[in-house]
């Protein structure tokens, strides 16, 4: 299963459906993902819950004064049967610079623009917007 495109598609849902928060199963690569997505101002904040398991995260979702998902589009790039991998320079621009680009570098989790500065290609996991 790809957890990754399972967690993009539940904050989909949940921002679709008008929910405040969702509850993901947390991983390492997860929690990766939901700080770049905080320090993108796409989700408010997030926390992870202890079960005595694998944890659960919470993801508080952010909205528009109208109430709109702030999160229009998530998009997985590369999944477990066609991996994409980019290099520095090669990083594309999500919808000319409004969209988010995140990629798995060799220094962790990251956006598109963080890479670019620090000159890391890596794994293009999914694309933002």
């Amino acid at each position: 299963m790809d957890t990754v495109a399972d967690f993009l598609t539940r904050i989909r849902n949940a921002g679709n459906a008008g929910h405040e928060k969702v509850d993901i199963p947390s991983s390492k690569l997860r929690k990766g993902i939901a700080e770049v997505l905080k320090g993108e101002g796409y989700i408010r904040n997030f926390k992870v819950v202890e079960d005595g398991r694998q944890g659960m995260m919470r993801v508080y979702l952010k909205t528009t004064k109208t109430g709109e998902p702030v999160i229009q589009k998530l998009m997985r790039v590369s999944r477990p049967g066609r991996r994409v991998y980019v290099k520095a320079k090669a990083i594309p621009k999500v919808r000319s610079g409004y969209g988010l680009a995140i990629l798995s570098t060799s220094q962790g989790v990251m956006s598109g623009s963080t890479a670019t500065e620090k000159s890391l290609g890596g794994e293009y996991l999914a694309k933002v917007w």
